[in-house]
């Protein structure tokens, strides 16, 4: 008598008192704050009301074992979280499919199991147990993973996306499958609805663990992409540096000896050893202290980084002809920027020093919000299909196009390569935004 009171009570506040949107509340708060850790949102206000509503939409939703709301739940879900986020499509769809699982395979088990499950004298309060179950499950989620989820979205290169999604179609399969195996003779046939429930008792929870270890994969997968961005902007400092170090040897070098050097010219004139005193002044000028110190554009990261890789050209006796119109400031990463031309010049050498041309061609420049990027080279005969590096020390020479490609990608850029002539072109441009 007194359960029975309780739960009059309850379902009355939960019914008429507006309790109901409390609890959703709390379940929607949960799901947000888990969604947005996983993809970029659009600022505006109002595709952030609409992802919301959507949101809400979605652990609202009824889903039995049988019903066909499923197939009216996922176009909806997936298009409006799709405008609703920006970023990588690749990875946005990834991540809105194994959310939809998530979601789904919540509803479909609080709603089937608990219709099946509770005895009679509570089914007349069905809808007090799973409006209180929704909010409960995703509390416990997000207190479960509160403390290991990502701080902003991860970004991961486009390939690695490829593998999650198509991973991410293993769920989903499984949670379409196993709602809608018995749809045309579930309410009508008992032992199909005890087939299909039984199935769904091992395949739902499956679904949902399947989900969650996805989830966890990117996080993981997320912080090993970190590590490895980390590793280069190492590499890409020590560049830098090394590149400093070996003009302030040199400075310092020439300024040591500038004495000795002055004193030689002197001699030389004092004795009207004048074209001597001429040829030692050339040989002077001639200096890799004074030589390679150039300012080949405004931008200070690229400038070192061509500095260097143009003194590696001279050494290997090739050829450059390059035009490089940088401004001191760029709306690109000096990481990001410093690879790009890296790697591209490293890819160059390695191939010219292969062929009877060895000239290479490199072009640099910012125009109309745009930067531009263009090398071209001979090709050799053993040029891999990847058009990677050839060296077998990989992670000393950079990550060849496909890195370059993501970096591209990542700023809503085109990395676009061609041969011609038995030359190779590789052309990079990117929005300065």
């Amino acid at each position: 008598m007194f359960w029975e009171n309780f739960m009059e009570s309850l379902s009355y506040l939960i019914t008429y008192r507006g309790l109901w949107l409390a609890l959703y509340a709390v379940s929607l708060t949960c799901l947000y704050q888990i969604f947005v850790r996983f993809v970029p949102i659009k600022q505006t206000w109002y595709w952030k009301a609409c992802l919301i509503v959507s949101l809400y939409l979605s652990i609202s939703v009824i889903i039995w074992v049988g019903d066909e709301n499923l197939l009216y739940a996922f176009p909806a879900f997936m298009l409006s979280t799709m405008l609703c986020t920006t970023g990588d499509r690749l990875g946005r769809l990834t991540v809105n499919i194994i959310f939809f699982c998530i979601i789904m395979s919540i509803n479909a088990m609080i709603d089937t199991f608990l219709g099946n499950r509770i005895h009679n004298v509570w089914l007349a309060y069905y809808d007090v147990f799973t409006r209180l179950l929704r909010p409960a499950v995703w509390g416990a989620l997000w207190l479960l993973l509160r403390k290991r989820l990502p701080q902003t979205p991860p970004r991961l290169p486009h390939r690695i996306w490829r593998v999650v999604f198509g991973l991410s179609l293993m769920p989903l399969c499984s949670l379409l499958s196993v709602i809608l195996v018995a749809r045309t003779h579930y309410y009508t046939n008992l032992e199909v609805q005890h087939f299909a429930l039984n199935l769904s008792l091992t395949v739902l929870p499956f679904v949902f663990i399947t989900s969650l270890v996805l989830l966890l994969a990117i996080m993981i997968l997320s912080d090993h992409e970190a590590l490895e961005q980390a590793n280069q902007m190492a590499n890409m400092r020590q560049l830098y540096y090394d590149g400093l170090q070996r003009e302030q040897r040199q400075v310092r070098t020439l300024r040591h000896d500038l004495r000795n050097h002055l004193t030689v010219v002197m001699g030389l004139l004092e004795q009207q050893e004048h074209h001597k005193a001429m040829e030692y002044l050339q040989n002077l000028s001639e200096s890799p202290a004074l030589h390679n110190s150039q300012l080949i554009c405004e931008n200070e990261a690229a400038n070192v980084v061509l500095n260097a890789k143009l003194a590696d050209i001279e050494n290997l006796e090739l050829e450059c002809d390059y035009s490089i119109s940088l401004p001191k400031t760029l709306a690109i990463l000096d990481i990001d920027l410093c690879a790009l031309l890296g790697n591209a010049l490293d890819n160059a050498i390695e191939a010219a020093q292969k062929t009877n041309d060895r000239r290479i061609i490199l072009r640099c420049r910012t125009e109309k919000g745009m930067f531009m990027l263009r090398v071209a080279n001979t090709m050799p005969n053993d040029v891999s299909e990847d058009l990677s590096t050839t060296k077998p020390d990989k992670e000393l020479h950079g990550f060849g196009i496909a890195g370059m490609r993501e970096i591209a990608l990542r700023y809503s850029g085109t990395l676009e390569t061609q041969t011609q002539f038995g030359r190779f072109e590789l052309i990079v441009a990117l929005p300065l935004k």
